[in-house]
């Protein structure tokens, strides 16, 4: 939560390139995450575990919009 909020403060233009690095990844992790769970919606039939998924993917579509 720190970090999402360390990134907000600091401009893209006075990030250092490991800063920026560990952005990008996190930000792929972020929509690699948001993928499976998008397919594995798809797939359930299970209506608990499809709030559990709506839930994981409404948390997911907000940690990329904050590094966005």
């Amino acid at each position: 939560m720190e970090m999402a909020e360390t990134d907000k403060a600091a401009p893209a233009a006075t990030r250092s390139p490991k800063e920026q690095l560990e952005r990008q990844r996190r930000r792929e992790s972020l929509e690699l995450s948001r993928k499976r769970v998008v397919n594995d919606l798809a797939a359930c039939q299970n209506p608990r575990y499809r709030t559990v998924l709506e839930a994981a993917l409404a948390h997911l579509d907000n940690e990329i919009q904050a590094l966005s």
